[in-house]
């Protein structure tokens, strides 16, 4: 928790973390709002808004995620930090929480979106609380591996380069588009890359459903990032 509470605090010393909640907001609501005509799209819910968060979560995590160990090291602060009485592990998980509390404080500032959509009409709540859910979930696995891909480097844009094209491969992985390049690999292996997409997984919980699966994707990707993360600072 000193971690925690050190990391998040440095979040909001510094200008940038406003600037990312501000945009990040913006680009949350204002996508769905302008890009799709929210107001004339006769749909009470949160289904538009959904449809770009795994996108937004691809391009703004990563800038979160870029500094945790980055800038450690391009400090020479990161061998200090690993002296303190603490181990590697609470070290990382500690970074990561932070990380992940100012992510999820992003998506609790987009609250007027379900109030909007609760004063146009009744909407159902089921998608609305899932999709909250597993976005969340979503962002802590982008967040973990934009959390190694820190830790690989001492450059912050390199690390924010790396995160992005790691994530937005998973992204893709999910799309009819891609899907389509693998008509001519066996369907076995075709399935099984499309169950490693962000987006595959988070579809069920814009319906409303969130099963156990895809909780458990999310966190073993979190949790295998965060294990190799850990693998890389103490080698």
């Amino acid at each position: 928790m000193t971690i925690v509470q050190r990391e998040l605090l440095g979040y909001f010393r510094s200008p940038i973390g406003y600037v990312f909640l501000v945009v990040f907001v913006l680009l949350s609501i204002g996508l769905p709002w302008f890009l799709d005509n929210f107001v004339e799209s006769d749909e009470a819910g949160l289904q538009l808004f959904f449809r770009y968060l795994p996108w937004i979560n691809v391009l703004f995590v990563p800038a979160v995620g870029m500094r945790l160990w980055s800038e450690e090291k391009n400090s020479g602060t990161w061998e200090l930090l690993l002296t303190l009485p603490f181990t590697t592990t609470q070290a990382v998980v500690g970074k990561f929480l932070a990380g992940w509390v100012f992510v999820g404080i992003g998506l609790l500032l987009t609250f007027p979106y379900p109030f909007t959509a609760l004063y146009l009409g009744e909407p159902d709540w089921g998608p609305i609380v899932g999709g909250y859910a597993m976005g969340f979930l979503m962002a802590g696995a982008v967040l973990g591996i934009c959390s190694l891909m820190s830790s690989l480097t001492h450059n912050q844009v390199i690390a924010f380069i790396l995160g992005v094209l790691a994530c937005m491969v998973l992204n893709l992985t999910g799309w009819s588009v891609f899907n389509t390049l693998l008509r001519d690999v066996p369907v076995g292996l075709a399935d099984a890359i499309n169950n490693f997409s962000f987006t595959t997984h988070f579809e069920t919980a814009r319906q409303g459903l969130v099963r156990l699966s895809d909780v458990l994707f999310y966190v073993s990707v979190a949790a295998c990032a965060l294990l190799a993360n850990v693998v890389v600072l103490e080698r």
